[in-house]
């Protein structure tokens, strides 16, 4: 099989690699010349197989996944299929597929787990489109998914859209599970005097407990790369679908007090100063007489 892979960065790239040595042909083509085996999207279009070519988009969410997707449906044909693995809102997977579909273009959506390790260990993917395009693709989405029976590292989730919600869910799960490693890593190392050791804790937790996880395996290696965490500011990024899993929380009348939680908490990092705290301070100051600090001077 022959595939064409649109976006090499540390995903696309790394995806690409697996690919090829699980013996998938891949022509990438990279928005930077350096980084791309081809020039331009028609060329690499020219380079795959005919019939049912097949491209799949890493690149980021929103207007670059457009651009993309936009100028694939002028240089792709019928049964061709693309399949969009970043990490675009499923609304925008619908749209999309109803525009490559006037052209009789196929549309996968895949929503891709598994960072900068997914190379040596495997993808976790969620794809959402037909059953024939899912079957076509089969070979692609073993040659990814982790070693290992085919229903714990890949799931047809549903028709277009649905690859990329059960993405965005998992990633409101992710929120909350780092949430709660960091919190508690906090209250640890609050305790000093009992804990002087806060890595050994949270190394000794990766083996028998009921929280240990990846994550909690990637926390260990954190804290032992970067004891104290001294080389890393406290700002903390959302890349959006945890502000998306709240929306459809909200729509569905579904709790998700910990993922709200999470992603506010992400929010409060991004303040050097509270304005709310301060309210807060300050009100304690005028009805009990709280001690207060000065702020402190630039």
């Amino acid at each position: 099989m022959h595939i064409g892979m649109v976006g090499l960065g540390r995903m696309g790239g790394n995806m690409a690699e697996r690919l090829r040595a699980a013996g998938i042909e891949v022509t990438g083509y990279d928005a930077n010349p350096q980084n791309s085996e081809v020039a331009t999207l028609a060329d690499l279009a020219a380079a795959l197989p005919q019939p049912r070519r097949v491209v799949w988009v890493m690149v980021p969410a929103g207007a670059p996944t457009a651009a993309v997707l936009d100028e694939l449906g002028r240089v792709l044909d019928e049964g061709d299929i693309v399949i969009e693995g970043g990490n675009s809102h499923f609304e925008a997977d619908q749209t999309n597929a109803a525009k490559l579909a006037e052209r009789g273009i196929g549309y996968v959506d895949v929503g891709v787990s598994g960072g900068v390790w997914g190379r040596e260990n495997g993808y976790g993917l969620m794809a959402g489109g037909s059953d024939a395009d899912i079957e076509t693709l089969m070979p692609v989405f073993d040659a990814l998914r982790p070693e290992g029976p085919r229903e714990e590292g890949f799931v047809h989730v549903g028709p277009v859209g649905a690859g990329h919600y059960a993405k965005m869910v998992h990633n409101g799960i992710e929120y909350g599970l780092m949430q709660a490693y960091a919190e508690g890593y906090e209250l640890l190392e609050a305790r000093d005097d009992l804990v002087p050791d806060v890595g050994a804790v949270f190394t000794a937790w990766q083996r028998g407990t009921v929280v240990r996880s990846w994550l909690l395996d990637l926390m260990v290696r954190a804290i032992t790369t970067d004891p104290g965490f001294e080389e890393i500011s406290d700002w903390v990024d959302d890349s959006g679908e945890g502000r998306w899993t709240i929306e459809e929380a909200i729509n569905s009348a579904v709790p998700l007090p910990v993922i709200s939680a999470a992603l506010f908490a992400r929010f409060s990092s991004r303040q050097p100063s509270s304005p709310a705290m301060r309210a807060v301070a300050a009100l304690r100051q005028q009805f009990g007489g709280h001690a207060t600090k000065a702020a402190q001077q630039a």
